[in-house]
Parts: C-alpha cells; structure tokens; sequence
C-alpha cells in the first residue's frame, strides 16, 4: 500500500516543555478530511510513536487525539528533568524531528 510522510498531511509538528518531566509532542491538521483518515488509519498511536522515538510504550504517557483541534497530541517522559545535569533542551521545543518518520497509509 502506498503511504504519505505525516510531514506531507500536518500543517504543523511541534513539541514543547511539559513540566520538569514530560515533553508534549502535537500533530495538528489544517484540513478536517486529512485528520480523520490520519486518525482512521491507526498509524499514529502510542506505540508508532514509542518506536519513533526508540522507547518503551510506556514513556509515552499520555496519547490523545483533539477532534476539536484536529490535533494529535502525546506526553512523553524526558530522559533527564528540564534543566537538569546534561539536559539539552530546556524548554522541549527540539523534540519533534522523530515524528517525521512517521509514515501513513495512503491511496487517492
């Protein structure tokens, strides 16, 4: 079957500081149609992105999708607290770039 790269569906792929802890990673969609056959398709759940990121399903804390938003969004536990010792992203703005992998099933 032949896939779409989310980069290719998404209007915008971000991640952001979700507390000393965690780091909240967001897929929004500027078209209705596109989100729902993203989220019908099931290649974007808590464990695609696990494998995205190489951990365990269960550092992904949180996984949702905002039907309002058209946005998928999940919570991830950092490796090192925010600002702490070797911690190199404070604010988790630079944590997204392993969602680009992710790959849809998609045919016109």
């Amino acid at each position: 079957m032949k896939t779409m790269n989310i980069c290719s569906l998404a209007r915008t792929i971000r991640s952001k500081n979700a507390g000393s802890f965690m780091i909240t990673l967001e897929i929004i969609f500027a078209d209705r149609r596109i989100y729902e056959r993203v989220k019908e398709s099931g290649a974007v759940t808590q464990k695609s992105i696990a494998a995205a990121y190489g951990l365990p399903e269960d550092n992904i804390l949180d996984f949702m999708f905002f039907d309002p938003g058209m946005g998928i969004k999940a919570n991830i536990k950092r490796k090192i607290p925010s600002g702490g010792p070797g911690e190199t992203d404070v604010y988790g703005c630079q944590q997204y770039a392993p969602l680009f992998s992710l790959e849809v099933p998609w045919e016109d």
